[in-house]
């Protein structure tokens, strides 16, 4: 009886394995047919991008119909994908198909490293994105410039570890995406210059730049900044609604007068200095599970066809 009330029945009721006509027509996949599908398409949102194109649309035809449809793909996050597969070329041509299918109705992007082909492609095909999370993208300021304007109702931003955008394209998107609230910007780890304790570079120009075009900011990320006190003076002073501020790294900060004190005013504050604790076994363990769980993510036979 549990078996029955489960889902081989609805896999039975897609018309194949020796289900019969009788019952792809009107037995389960009925149950589904009649459903909203923009009901069923939030609920797919829970789901992986990999099992929503490998598996979902071999349940039954009304599934397969949404998963064809814009309804599913408002909220792309393909991040942890793009990190194990570490190609740009690959993550390029995914990323394009899964846009496509959201038929400008994409409001959230997370993905890595893509070129800047491909945030282009983004920034022409959809218009209405809240959220774009791009670290370690091949985007250049240039770029950002030219489709600034499409982005334009983003509210939150990650630009960590984007090296070809520098405080021009930051201050580019400070003045157009007026309704930015979250804004990531870590960068790679700074060489220190251990026989005079200091960091190799110092330079203020992007923390001005985000205190003179960012001031709705609430949630900032600069780790591994290369910012002063001046910096940081700047935006503790501009940006009044700031609550969570993330300056890990950023060694050129000494938190000299009252900024120490204005900084533990905040909701949420970690120091230049302040430490990670990680277990480093733990890590690894979950990387490994990760990177086996997702092997199979947008094969090379899925690159070739419509279907990502």
């Amino acid at each position: 009886m549990e078996s029955q009330s489960k889902r081989p029945r609805i896999i039975g009721g897609s018309g194949g394995g020796g289900g019969g006509s009788d019952r792809g027509s009107g037995g389960g996949s009925s149950l589904w047919e009649g459903l909203n599908p923009e009901i069923l398409g939030l609920i797919f949102t829970k789901i992986p991008a990999d099992e929503l194109i490998r598996v979902v649309p071999f349940v039954c035809k009304a599934w397969n119909e949404v998963v064809s449809g814009p309804y599913c793909w408002t909220d792309i996050d393909v991040e942890q994908w793009c990190r194990r597969c570490y190609d740009m070329e690959r993550i390029d041509s995914a990323v394009r198909k899964l846009v496509r299918k959201s038929n400008g109705t994409l409001r959230r992007l997370s993905v890595f490293m893509i070129s800047n082909a491909t945030f282009a492609f983004v920034a022409n095909c959809e218009r209405s994105l809240k959220v774009l999370q791009i670290p370690m993208s091949d985007v250049t300021d240039r770029m950002v410039m030219k489709h600034v304007e499409s982005l334009k109702m983003l509210t939150t931003l990650d630009i960590s570890n984007c090296n070809k955008i520098t405080c021009k394209g930051l201050e580019t998107l400070g003045k157009c995406c007026t309704s930015l609230v979250h804004l990531k910007r870590n960068m790679p780890p700074q060489q220190l210059v251990y026989d005079i304790g200091s960091v190799a570079k110092k330079d203020d120009e992007e923390a001005l730049v985000i205190a003179d075009t960012m001031r709705s900011l609430r949630s900032l990320e600069l780790g591994y900044g290369c910012m002063t006190d001046l910096g940081l003076d700047a935006i503790l002073t501009k940006c009044e609604n700031l609550i969570h501020l993330d300056i890990l790294g950023c060694y050129g900060v000494k938190l000299e007068g009252d900024l120490e004190d204005r900084c533990n005013q905040l909701t949420s504050f970690k120091t230049a200095w302040e430490e990670e604790y990680q277990d480093d076994d733990d890590d690894d363990e979950d990387e490994d599970e990760s990177s086996e769980e997702g092997n199979e993510y947008f094969s090379e036979s899925d690159s070739d066809s419509d279907g990502v």
